[in-house]
This record gives structure tokens, sequence and C-alpha cells, in this order.
């Protein structure tokens, strides 16, 4: 604990980078290797309507009739979990400075408590926490650009890539005599219209259920020294529901863009909504990212919490 002289305040000392980077980039990890066939369903659920050109529509039993064996449901798992570990990794700790820094200057100036009752990451208004939560997502999303085309073409069976090399030298020249960088952030714009929404509505969502709404209604018995992992958990899962159906087309948009060879966002959704399906292929694969991403928050946001609070954390971290 550190004394703020200027306000009279007690501020808790966070971990540092280090310890967000590496708690984020073990929570991320789990999260990859336990949840890659939902993935792996999702991506041919949502290919589907390319690769069929006569309307031969799919479904979840179709696709995992044609897997041969059980591991492979797990196709694309090494660059997803790359992409997962370093890209948690990344946004937790680009999350955490801004917000802790934010929390810190509002503090010293403002005089406000910052303490959420089940977490030692500050407390921030809506806006604020949709704010930090779109901007952190927006930069780490650029970043692993490359990794999510690769994973995403892993994911599918339009392309048999039997190595990380041949998935990279394969995107690199994408059937042209002179390769390009620009094939690795195809979608780009359609992922990040996902994902930045996404990640700033949940931030907001997952606070509000956390810090607002949740203790209310729990029992502060409950769970006994579990009760904040238990809050914790239920709010990620939440918010993750919640976030998830509003950014549902972005999702079908972006897995069609990286996908094919050209295209733009606009052609691609009038592309969606002219198939057989109309509308409803926006959200085709909607309850498999449920069920991902629902459990994918509760197990990554309630491991990260618990790392950021653990001796082993402060021991080495703070």
């Amino acid at each position: 604990m550190k004394q703020d002289v200027s306000n009279n305040k007690v501020i808790q000392k966070t971990p540092d980078a280090a310890a967000h980077l590496v708690s984020g980039a073990i929570a991320g990890l789990i999260s990859a290797i336990t949840l890659q066939p939902f993935d792996l369903l999702k991506t041919r659920l949502q290919q589907q309507q390319y690769t069929n050109k006569h309307e031969v529509r799919t479904s979840l039993a179709k696709e995992l009739k044609k897997l041969t064996k059980i591991k492979d449901l797990w196709r694309g798992t090494l660059p997803s979990t790359l992409r997962t570990s370093i890209g948690a990794g990344l946004y937790f700790t680009i999350l955490s400075k801004m917000r802790s820094n934010w929390a810190l200057y509002k503090s010293k100036h403002n005089h406000i408590d910052l303490k959420s009752q089940s977490s030692i990451l500050p407390r921030l208004t809506p806006w604020e926490n949709l704010t930090t939560g779109f901007v952190a997502r927006a930069i780490v999303g650029y970043i692993t650009m490359p990794i999510t085309i690769i994973k995403t073409r892993f994911e599918s069976n339009l392309y048999n890539y039997n190595s990380m090399y041949e998935g990279v030298s394969g995107i690199y020249m994408d059937d042209t005599k002179k390769g390009s960088l620009k094939n690795f952030f195809r979608g780009s714009i359609a992922t990040l219209a996902r994902d930045c929404p996404y990640a700033g509505l949940y931030v907001l969502t997952y606070e509000s259920f956390k810090n607002d709404i949740l203790p209310l209604v729990v029992p502060k018995h409950l769970g006994g020294e579990h009760h904040s992992s238990i809050i914790n958990s239920t709010a990620a899962v939440m918010g993750a529901i919640t976030c998830t159906t509003i950014t549902a087309p972005f999702d079908a948009i972006k897995t069609r863009l990286q996908l094919t060879k050209n295209g733009n966002i606009w052609n691609t959704f009038k592309l969606l909504i002219n198939e057989d399906g109309g509308f409803k292929n926006l959200f085709r694969g909607l309850s498999l990212r449920l069920g991902r991403k629902g459990v994918s928050a509760g197990i990554s946001w309630c491991i990260y919490e618990e790392l950021i609070k653990s001796k082993f954390i402060s021991k080495y971290f703070a």
C-alpha cells in the first residue's frame, strides 16, 4: 500500500505490466486450448455458404460427421493459442495500464473512491470502461491480425495447410506471382469493427455486473472465500453473452472476408443476406460463439483476476 499525501487517500498498489502480461497470457492460453472446438465449428458453419455453390446448407451435425478423429476438433490450435495468449496478455496489460493510470489521476484530483468489492482493479465510469476497452482492443487487434487470419484459415476446410510455415507462405502468396504483406490484414476492418465495440461494451457490462448488479443479488456468504471468484466469473459470462449477440454480424462478415481472396465489407454483407437464409446468415454460428465467448470470458477473467491477486504474482511481479 502507498499513501497519497495530496488528498490523504490510500491507493492500493497494483501489479506491474509484467504481472498483467503473464496473467493475461496464462488465462488466454488455457481458454484457447480448452475451447478451440467451438472456434473450429463456428468457422466452418460461417464458411459453408461460400463453399457450397448449389445452396447445400451445412449444419453442426454434418460438420461433426466430417471429422474423422476427435483431435480434428483442435485443428488450428497452435495459431489460436498464439493469438489468444499473446493477444490476451497484451490486451490485459494495455487495458490495466490505461485504467489504473486514469484511476490514479482521478483519485488524486477528485478524491473519488475507486475500489471494487471483488477485485483489485479500479472502478471507473461506464463511459471510461467503454473507451478503455475499445482503444486497448483496437491496438492489440491490429497487432495480432496476421495470426488471426492464419487461425481462421486453419480452422476452415478450404485450406489444407499442414504447418504454420505452409500457412504463412500460402497467405503471403495467395495464388499470386507476387506476394504481399497486405494479405495478412485482409478483413482487418471487419475484425476491428467486431472486436473494438465488443471489447468496449464488454468492459462496460462486465464492470457493471461485477460492481453494481451482482453484489446486490448474490448473497455475501455464497462461496465463502471464493465469493469474489463467483462474482467475477458470472459477470464475465453475462457480459460476454450480451456483447457477443450484438457484434455477431461483424463476425460472420469477418470470417467470409478472411476466407476469400477479394471483396469488401459492404459487398460481403450483401452476399450474405442474398444467400439462402437471408439475414439469419449474419448470425450463423452465434450459438457456438455464445458458448465459446461465455465460457472463455468466465475462464479468462476469473483466472486473470485471481492470478493478479495471487501471492506468486505479488512476489515476482509486483
